[in-house]
């Protein structure tokens, strides 16, 4: 090897471990719910999910219905989740008002 060299691929492999270790440390766009518990990475980049009222959210024979979109999320929809704090959470692509749900956190029937 040249000398030079050996301090050129440490450093490197520092800067890759240091990389890694933020990544694993700190999860990529999600951020906590109002109340303090984390959206899953899955359904937020950092602004798509929300907490919204209950009018919000409608249920009917169907499924869920956001009232803002008019869009039946069936009931039995993989994007359906409990909600840890009882209350509405919509996450929608981009975080906009006017498109569709990427998940929905609805309150537990226990609530």
């Amino acid at each position: 090897m040249r000398p030079g060299t050996r301090l050129l691929h440490w450093s490197a492999r520092a800067a890759l471990a240091a990389a890694l270790i933020s990544l694993s440390t700190f999860p990529a766009f999600s951020h906590d719910a109002p109340k303090g518990w984390r959206y899953p990475f899955e359904c937020c980049s950092g602004y798509d999910c929300r907490e919204v009222p209950k009018k919000a959210i409608s249920e009917r024979p169907q499924g869920y219905v956001i009232e803002r979109t008019g869009e039946v999320v069936k009931y039995q929809d993989a994007r359906i989740h409990d909600s840890p704090d009882g209350q509405y959470h919509w996450c929608s692509v981009a975080g906009a008002d006017d498109t569709r749900t990427v998940c929905l956190f609805v309150p537990p029937k226990s609530y």
